[in-house]
């Protein structure tokens, strides 16, 4: 695998991390109203940006490898991924979308730096986290408890 095809990879994979990220940020905020975890997600999201930007390549290293036209993948789409029932439905699948694509930098980082890579891995297990907190937040909507603090 030549380091362009890593670069490209790379490249893909924070697209859909961060993609994924603004979906759940957005859902959170808009839908159910919750400021914590809205401001979580924006975190993670920006992480994301910062630890690519803590790699020492030329300017736009990443994006100088996107090459949209002639991605093999590009025009699959699973049929699981047009149906949703909720906005919950929407959160998890782009949840998992996130985390999936956090799991790819962190593993071909281990190429590229190692510290980075570790970063991403603690990125990750961040998003775990966040979206076990989300599932509190879902079940109090859908039981009508919306503003109750359980906790």
């Amino acid at each position: 695998m030549s380091k362009q095809n890593i670069l490209r990879l790379i490249d893909a994979n924070t697209n859909r991390a961060k993609e994924g990220l603004r979906v759940c940020e957005d859902v959170l905020r808009f839908v159910y109203d919750d400021a914590a975890l809205t401001m979580q997600l924006k975190q993670l999201r920006h992480r994301v940006t910062v630890l690519l930007g803590a790699y020492r390549g030329p300017p736009f290293v990443f994006l100088k490898q996107r090459a949209v036209a002639r991605d093999v993948g590009r025009p699959a789409t699973p049929r699981d991924e047009l149906r949703r029932r909720c906005p919950a439905d929407i959160f998890f699948a782009n949840a998992q979308r996130a985390k999936e694509s956090v799991r790819v930098l962190e593993e071909f980082f281990k190429l590229l730096d190692v510290k980075i890579s570790l970063s991403f891995k603690r990125l990750r297990y961040r998003l775990y986290a966040v979206e076990r907190a989300a599932v509190r937040v879902f079940e109090k909507k859908k039981n009508g408890r919306m503003h109750e603090n359980t906790d």
